[in-house]
């Protein structure tokens, strides 16, 4: 199996994650964006990362991926089978992260291109998406649950984005669960692992 791979896109840092953890034997072929491979372009025209092919299938977004990871194993319950409640709620959370946080961010990170607003506004903009997860964080270590989920996984590359915008700033916000949370995953061997330089 073969992932096409851009080291620092969020999208594919979500799909290595996932793949890493289901113990999925992939061969990781980093993409240069301006020189996009032929055998890449053959497989998804649109020519964005990251792209699984598992020699009987091409899958190109990142949380199809991710579903098709944990599918093959999910040694944690990151699919929370037991509680289907919590599991939807997932399902919400990623949405919203990768609609109206997505754009949030894009704003807040390239701020000098949307100079209608100051930085400070387009970060203001998006804290009422980190009160709400520091409001989960109070009930567990997890957004939904005792163990990770795919909602923690999937939403981790863009709130490493969002904190590394203004560091000082995030650490010293009045989020320190959801700093905690996500210090804990950049800590993690998974996350060490998914972000290693290719050789």
């Amino acid at each position: 199996m073969i992932l096409y791979s851009f080291r620092r896109c969020p999208w594919a840092m979500r799909a290595r994650l996932a793949l890493r953890y289901a113990g999925c034997e992939v061969e990781i072929r980093e993409v240069a964006m301006k020189n996009k491979p032929a055998h890449l372009l053959a497989l998804s025209p649109k020519g964005t990362v990251p792209v699984l092919d598992t020699g009987t299938e091409v899958l190109e977004e990142s949380l199809d991926i991710m579903r098709w990871a944990l599918a093959c194993n999910d040694p944690q319950d990151w699919r929370l089978t037991g509680d289907p409640q919590a599991a939807q709620q997932g399902d919400a959370l990623i949405a919203r992260n990768d609609s109206t946080f997505k754009a949030q961010v894009n704003l807040y990170k390239y701020a000098e291109r949307h100079p209608q607003h100051s930085r400070g506004f387009y970060r203001q903009q998006a804290e009422a998406w980190l009160a709400e997860l520091e409001q989960l964080l109070a009930a567990h270590p997890y957004l939904l649950a005792e163990h990770p989920s795919l909602a923690d996984a999937a939403l981790l590359p863009l709130m490493r984005q969002f904190a590394g915008v203004e560091p000082q700033w995030f650490a010293q916000a009045p989020y320190p669960r959801l700093r905690g949370w996500l210090q804990a995953w950049l800590a993690s061997p998974l996350f060490t692992a998914v972000m290693a330089k290719p050789q």
